[in-house]
């Protein structure tokens, strides 16, 4: 069993690795934060290249944030039990995601849940941009 979690360590702080790594290259080709570039012409993505790199590195970090997570829980004896359920998460499922908390179910059920925040958000946002048309009309 030693042997497994030292396995299972050893896997973890690779992908750490491997997304620090990631992160740095993200930042060496981070696009200028000052204006465009003398010679850009209309046209050119910088906004978009800064979107997208801002993006990739909040995905990056929230990665590494749940390696981190996941080498804590394998501190404490934790690891390879859903944080939801307290059930043992199948194997398989820690094979292919290792940093994974929570069983396939319970993930599951978490994710139909964003799922449907996110619809009633939606609808929140869009009553509220309603109102201020009316009210930006004189209704």
């Amino acid at each position: 069993m030693e042997n497994a979690m030292e396995e299972v360590k050893r896997r973890l702080e690779a992908e750490l690795g491997r997304i620090m790594e990631r992160l740095g290259a993200t930042e060496e080709r981070e696009p200028s934060a000052g204006p465009p570039w003398p010679d850009a012409m209309p046209g050119d993505n910088v906004g978009e290249d800064r979107e997208i790199s801002f993006a990739t590195r909040s995905l990056l970090v929230e990665k590494a944030g749940k390696v981190l997570e996941a080498l804590e829980r394998l501190r404490n004896g934790e690891y390879g039990i859903c944080q939801e359920c307290g059930e043992v998460i199948a194997p398989r499922r820690l094979r292919v995601i290792p940093e994974a908390a929570t069983c396939v179910r319970c993930q599951d059920r978490l994710d139909r849940m964003a799922r449907r925040l996110e619809a009633v958000w939606a609808g929140v946002a869009g009553e509220r941009e309603e109102s201020f048309e009316t009210l930006s009309n004189g209704g």
